[in-house]
C-alpha cells in the first residue's frame, strides 16, 4: 500500500467476502439460461408461425449474453474497488470506482468491536463487523468481511499496542511458583 503514513505498518488488507460477486451474478446468470432455453425449444419450435426477422435468436442470445458479460464486468469492478485496510495506527475503508470514498478510524479511537455471522457465513467463512469509535455516530459497518473473527482480534492487538498494554498471550504465572 503505497500511501501508508510514515512508521505505519500494513497488517490486513481485503476486499469483501467471494459471496458478494456470487450474490450479484445469479440475475445475469438466470437470464441466460432461460434466453438459451427458449431460444432452442419456443423460439425454434414457432420461428416460421411468428414471423420474426431472420436471425432473431441469433441477435436475441448474442445481446443477453453481452448483457450478462457487462454486468459481470462492472460487479467484478465494484467488488475489487471495496478495500478494508487495517494498519497499526488506523484503520481505512475504501469504496466507489469513479467516486472515491475513503473512512479512517484511529485505532486508538476505538471503543467496541463486534462481529455477526451467520450460519451461511460461518460456513464459508464471512461475517460483519461493526466498530465503535469514540466521536463516531453509530458503528462503522464492514460487511462481507472474510475471517472476522481474525479482524476484530487484530484490531484488538493493534488497540492494545497502541495503548501500551501487551496483549496477553496466555496464562499468566505467579512471580513465586511454590506460593511461600
Amino acid at each position: 500500500m503505497s500511501n501508508l503514513l510514515p512508521g505505519e505498518n500494513l497488517v490486513l488488507k481485503d476486499h469483501p467476502h467471494w459471496v458478494v460477486l456470487i450474490k450479484s451474478i445469479w440475475l445475469p446468470i438466470v437470464a441466460v439460461i432461460l434466453v438459451l432455453i427458449a431460444d432452442f425449444t419456443i423460439l425454434l419450435d414457432n420461428y416460421n408461425s411468428w414471423n420474426l426477422p431472420p436471425r432473431f435468436r441469433t441477435f436475441l442470445t448474442l445481446g443477453v449474453v453481452a448483457l450478462a458479460l457487462l454486468w459481470l464486468i462492472v460487479v467484478w469492478i465494484r467488488w475489487q474497488s471495496t478495500t478494508y485496510t487495517l494498519t497499526d495506527q488506523r484503520i481505512k475503508i475504501e469504496t466507489g470506482v469513479f467516486g472515491r470514498q475513503e473512512k479512517v478510524i484511529p485505532i486508538d479511537r476505538i471503543q467496541d468491536c463486534t462481529t455477526r455471522m451467520s450460519l451461511v457465513g460461518r460456513m464459508l467463512g464471512y461475517g460483519r463487523v461493526e466498530i465503535d469509535a469514540a466521536g463516531a455516530q453509530g458503528a462503522e459497518v464492514l460487511n462481507h468481511l472474510p475471517n472476522p473473527g481474525s479482524f476484530r482480534d487484530q484490531v484488538f492487538m493493534q488497540s492494545e499496542k497502541r495503548r501500551g498494554v501487551a496483549p496477553a498471550t496466555g496464562p499468566s504465572m505467579p512471580a513465586n511458583p511454590s506460593g511461600v
